[in-house]
C-alpha cells in the first residue's frame, strides 16, 4: 500500500469534457488539489466512485500546485448524510476547503474530521455539538491559542457564575458588562471541555467559533450556510443551522 493515503473529497468539479478537479482531504498531506482525468467518462471505473464522504484510497504524481490522480478506491460505502445532517457535512467541507493552507500536513485533524462525520451520520440528535467540537479542533490545529479556563487579566481561574468578556490576542477578562463577546465561566468551561450539556453551552459554543473564525474566512459568506437557509424551513422545530 505504499504511496496510498487515506482521503475524501471536499469539492469537485468538471473539467473538460472527461474530467474532474477535486479538492481532496488527506491524512498526510492535507488539502491536496488533484485532476481525475477522464472521471466523468462513460467507462470510467472512477464514476460514483469520487463523491464526498466516501472513505478513500488515493494515490496521485505531480510536483505542481495540481496533481494527477493515479488510483482512487472507495474503502466503504459514503457516509449516510442526508437532510440537515447532508447540509452539515457540506459546511464542514466547505470549512476544511476556505480555511487550510493547501499541501499542509493536519492528520490529527483529518481524525477530528472522520469523527465527526462519523458522529453526523451515526446520531440521531442534534448535530450541532459534532460542529462545535470540530470548529474548536479545527481553530486549535491553526495554532488558534486561547486561555478559557483563567482570567486573562487576573490570571485567576475562572468562576462558574462571573462574565468575561472575550478580547481578540488577549483572551477573557473579568466584566460587569455583557455583550455578543461576553461568557460566563461555566460556558468557557464547557468550552475547554468541548462538552455542551444545554442549549446554553451550545449558543456560547456557536457565537464563540463565530468570532474566532471570522478573521480566517473573511468577509465571503460560505455557500452551504446559504443553501441550508434556501432549503431548510426557519421554524422546524427538529432543524439548526451551522
Amino acid at each position: 500500500m505504499e504511496g496510498w493515503q487515506r482521503a475524501f473529497v471536499l469539492h469537485s468539479r468538471p473539467y473538460s469534457e472527461t474530467s474532474l478537479l477535486l479538492d481532496l482531504f488527506s491524512e498526510s498531506h492535507g488539502r491536496v488539489r488533484v485532476l481525475a482525468k477522464g472521471a466523468r467518462a462513460r467507462r470510467s471505473q472512477l464514476k460514483g466512485t469520487l463523491q464526498p464522504f466516501t472513505p478513500l484510497l488515493v494515490r496521485w504524481t505531480g510536483r505542481g500546485d495540481v496533481k494527477t490522480l493515479t488510483k482512487a478506491e472507495a474503502v466503504s460505502l459514503a457516509l449516510p448524510l442526508s437532510g440537515i445532517t447532508l447540509y452539515c457535512g457540506l459546511y464542514v467541507n466547505e470549512l476544511v476547503s476556505r480555511v487550510l493552507e493547501q499541501e499542509f500536513p493536519f492528520s490529527e485533524l483529518f481524525f477530528d474530521y472522520l469523527n465527526c462525520l462519523q458522529t453526523l451520520a451515526a446520531d440521531n440528535s442534534s448535530p450541532e455539538p459534532a460542529l462545535r467540537r470540530f470548529e474548536l479542533a479545527l481553530l486549535g490545529h491553526l495554532g488558534y491559542g486561547v486561555d478559557f479556563l483563567h482570567c486573562a487579566g487576573s490570571g485567576e481561574p475562572v468562576a462558574d457564575a462571573m462574565t468575561y468578556s472575550y478580547r481578540e490576542e488577549k483572551g477573557f477578562i473579568a466584566s460587569l458588562v455583557a455583550g455578543q463577546r461576553s461568557f460566563t465561566g461555566r460556558q468557557l468551561r464547557a468550552l475547554w471541555e468541548r462538552d455542551f450539556p444545554d442549549a446554553d453551552t451550545l449558543r456560547a459554543a456557536k457565537r464563540f467559533t463565530r468570532i474566532a473564525l471570522k478573521p480566517y474566512l473573511g468577509g465571503k459568506p460560505l455557500k452551504s450556510t446559504e443553501l441550508f437557509r434556501q432549503f431548510v424551513p426557519k421554524k422546524r422545530p427538529d432543524a439548526t443551522s451551522q
